[in-house]
Order: C-alpha cells, then sequence, then structure tokens
C-alpha cells in the first residue's frame, strides 16, 4: 500500500464515490443538520454506502459495501459517542486495511470529513465486523434496502403526503458539508442486533451520492 498524493501531508491519498444511504433516530429532516439538537435528546444512527468507484493509496475499492453504526448520549458535538463499522465480506485483507484506515478518519484534513469529524466525538469503537452486505439503493427514487442477515436490516422510503398519499420532495443542498452537498430526504426504518443495538421506525432517512477525498465532499 502506498502513501500517494497525500504522503506530504501526512495522511494516504484516497478517493470514494458513490451511493449512500442513513437514518437515524431524528424526526424527518433531522434537525442536526441545520446546527439545532437531536429531535429526542440522543442521536442513534446508521450509514451504508457501495463504493461504486475508490480507492486508498494503490488499492482499489471499487463494488465494496460497508456500513458504519453509531449512538452518542446526547448532540453528537458534546462526544461521548460509540461506533461499530461493518465491512464486506467480499474485501481481502488489503482493502478491510483500507477501508478501515478511511473511516479512522485519521487520512484526512481536520474537518474535512465525517470520518475525522465522528472520530473526535468517539470514545468508544467496537469490533469491526466482516459480513455479506446486501444493500440497494436509488438515490433519486429514495428507496434503499440494507441487510447484514442476522444483524441489520434498514429500509428507506419516501416520504408521503398525510391527506393525499403521494410521494413528498425535498432535499437538504449543503455546500459546506462535511458527508454530502446535497441529499434527497425520505423516511428511514432500522434494527440491529450488534454492540450498538438500533430499533427506529419512520424516523430520520437520506439519500445521496458521496464523491469524497481527503479534503472532504468533491464539490
Amino acid at each position: 500500500m502506498t502513501s500517494g498524493n497525500g504522503a506530504s501531508k501526512g495522511y494516504t491519498d484516497w478517493r470514494i464515490k458513490g451511493p449512500e444511504f442513513a437514518s437515524c433516530n431524528c424526526a424527518w429532516g433531522c434537525p442536526c443538520q441545520f446546527n439545532a439538537l437531536p429531535t429526542y435528546g440522543d442521536c442513534r444512527g446508521m450509514a451504508a454506502m457501495n463504493i461504486e468507484e475508490g480507492h486508498f493509496g494503490d488499492v482499489r475499492l471499487d463494488g465494496l459495501n460497508w456500513i458504519s453504526l453509531y449512538v452518542w448520549p446526547g448532540p453528537v458535538h458534546e462526544g461521548g459517542g460509540e461506533k461499530q463499522n461493518i465491512i464486506d465480506a467480499r474485501a481481502d485483507a488489503a482493502q478491510r486495511e483500507a477501508i478501515m484506515a478511511i473511516q479512522s478518519g485519521e487520512h484526512s484534513e481536520p474537518g474535512a470529513t465525517v470520518f475525522n469529524v465522528f472520530a473526535s466525538v468517539i470514545d468508544t469503537t467496537h469490533e469491526t465486523l466482516f459480513e455479506p452486505i446486501e444493500f440497494e439503493v436509488d438515490v433519486a427514487r429514495r428507496t434503499a434496502t440494507v441487510n447484514v442477515p442476522g444483524l441489520v436490516q434498514s429500509n428507506g422510503t419516501p416520504i408521503r403526503n398525510p391527506v393525499t398519499g403521494a410521494e413528498h420532495s425535498a432535499k437538504i443542498v449543503m455546500p459546506g458539508g462535511f458527508e454530502f452537498t446535497e441529499a434527497e430526504m425520505g423516511s428511514g426504518t432500522t434494527q440491529t442486533s450488534t454492540a450498538i443495538a438500533l430499533d427506529f421506525a419512520d424516523s430520520y432517512g437520506q439519500f445521496a451520492m458521496i464523491h469524497m477525498t481527503p479534503e472532504g465532499p468533491v464539490i
């Protein structure tokens, strides 16, 4: 594994590009996206991504899936969080090491990526799991399914008008974001049976195309 263009800055050069689905226990829209406090006081969430194209140094990551599970006792910025990663069982040893390195946040500019920001507010990192991950997502249609047999089940659907039942379309545009620059809003339902236990339904769902480097989302 080589250091690539980031070597002079003390980290390995990397890039990941592909669709993401994320769900948390907050109400639709998630007040945390607007620097407000989480709906129910704590923050519990799941994010899944398919790396359509990606690399870490000279290690290719194309086609691999990963999931991150999170919990904070209060607002994310107050810290005290826990994290557990699940990496595609198809990844070989070098690819597993590469994805874990990206997710550690240590190969990012300070504050530039979700990995680096979340690392600064995580106190406990649970053992990484290597499991088969079934992941399907359609960002434009706001649909997703995430399944790790016996461990994770999550679904994303469009928000529907309570009167007409029609699909409701809304986006968050965040040019200075550290995770995405634009995301479709939907509804999410997630249950897990891992070191981080999640159980919420019809709550915040986020669908986005991620394109990220150590300097943050590519605009």
